[in-house]
């Protein structure tokens, strides 16, 4: 087992290289400080792609980055009923390819003077001397290494080595395991495919808690299922619905399997010196699942938390990072929390949520609230209705149309 030196040696070790931890160790990094970004090789997540214009504007992403750009969502109800959701003038949903976009982000973070190594986080010791002391390895059952740092940022997903080992409740913290195919797609196919739409299935066929998609990446399409039931089968369901959209024979390119989060966790820090960031703080959008956007604002909220903590040696700023976030985000995730929990609970109750979004005003708020980030309180009245229109739905005092 090497052991280089007692000196610090990086004022902040990234462990993890998503969107979340290229983020932080991009933005650290291009502040001066001495970064180590760690990451596992050859490991991609299973991800429909989806990102806002926001996203590209914010983080300077190009949009070469982007392999398509979707115009409309087709939402689909247990007995097939599909309602179209244009975007309209407002924009597109972007879509990217999580293996090419994830690496340039690393990339990047390199290229503004992060170290980038690669291998896999084992643990944390701490002695004498000041900071933290990362070990990891650089291959299976091989030579353990050792790098001492101000700061741990824990960006490793969910179930964070890094969380379960420092954060209190952090192994308690429930997911659901998604799965997808990344396969070559043709253009359109006579079952119902569409390469310019992202296709939702809300059937407790494909899964009984969440939902299965169809996302276009321009020559390829991400095909991909979640749920939290571990009896059943994700590559069953994905079988299914390839069979059922004409794709059953297009070549498979990868296969990804993984597990996200439902919520955020109630610290992300241990009060000394770890953060933690991105899915391993829990932070995907319930009900849609949305993670990139959310990572990479948690990734920036993390940096500048590091900032302060390193100015100062103050522990107690960690616990910024938390309540920064959750002051931005946390009502829409409450809110998305709710209706993940009441409409995804039934086949009946997905029907009556697919009915939902047939209509007008549901449809213009839900694409505003996208590509903003926020509850839109332009339109006072709409909300109204949605409000009153919901509650139809719920008392089942509406009928479903067919």
């Amino acid at each position: 087992m090497t052991h280089d030196q007692n000196a610090v040696e990086f004022d902040v070790v990234v462990i993890g290289g998503g969107p979340a931890g290229a983020t932080a160790a991009w933005d650290l990094a291009r502040a001066g400080r001495s970064v180590l970004l760690l990451d596992r090789a050859g490991r991609t997540k299973p991800c429909g792609g989806a990102v806002p214009p926001r996203l590209l504007e914010e983080f300077e992403v190009p949009q070469s980055l982007l392999v398509a750009r979707a115009r409309s969502a087709r939402m689909v109800a247990p007995s097939n009923r599909a309602v179209d959701m244009p975007v309209g003038e407002i924009g597109y949903v972007g879509m990217v390819d999580r293996d090419v976009f994830d690496e340039w982000l690393r990339a990047r973070a390199e290229t503004a003077g992060a170290q980038r190594r690669i291998g896999t986080y084992d643990h944390i010791e701490r002695d004498s001397a000041e900071g933290a002391v990362v070990c990891y390895s650089t291959a299976r059952g091989g030579e353990m290494h050792k790098v001492r740092t101000r700061l741990v940022i824990g960006a490793d997903g969910a179930r964070s080595g890094v969380a379960r080992e420092s954060i209190p409740g952090a192994e308690r913290n429930k997911c659901v395991f998604a799965y997808h195919e990344i396969v070559k797609s043709p253009a359109t196919t006579p079952e119902g495919f569409d390469g310019t739409r992202c296709d939702v299935l809300y059937q407790g066929k494909l899964s009984p808690d969440f939902y299965a998609w169809i996302f276009p990446h321009g020559e390829t399409a991400s095909i991909g299922v979640g749920s939290a039931n571990k009896g059943f089968s994700l590559r069953g369901a994905v079988k299914q619905l390839r069979d059922e959209m004409g794709l059953e024979g297009c070549e498979t390119l990868r296969r990804e399997g993984a597990p996200i989060p439902l919520k955020p966790l109630k610290r992300w820090d241990n009060g000394r010196d770890v953060l933690v960031t991105g899915d391993a703080a829990g932070v995907v959008a319930p009900a849609s699942g949305e993670g990139i956007y959310y990572a990479m604002v948690c990734g920036r909220i993390a940096a500048q938390t590091a900032q302060a903590f390193i100015a100062t040696g103050n522990p107690t700023l960690l616990k910024r990072a938390r309540r920064s976030f959750l002051r931005e985000h946390g009502r829409v995730f409450w809110i998305l929390g709710i209706m993940q929990y009441f409409w995804y609970s039934s086949d009946k109750r997905r029907e009556r949520f697919v009915d939902m979004c047939a209509d007008r005003d549901v449809q213009v708020l839900t694409w505003q609230a996208y590509m903003n980030k926020k509850l839109v309180r332009a339109n006072p009245m709409a909300h109204v209705r949605i409000f009153i229109k919901d509650c139809a739905h719920l008392l089942g005092l509406k009928p479903v149309a067919q």
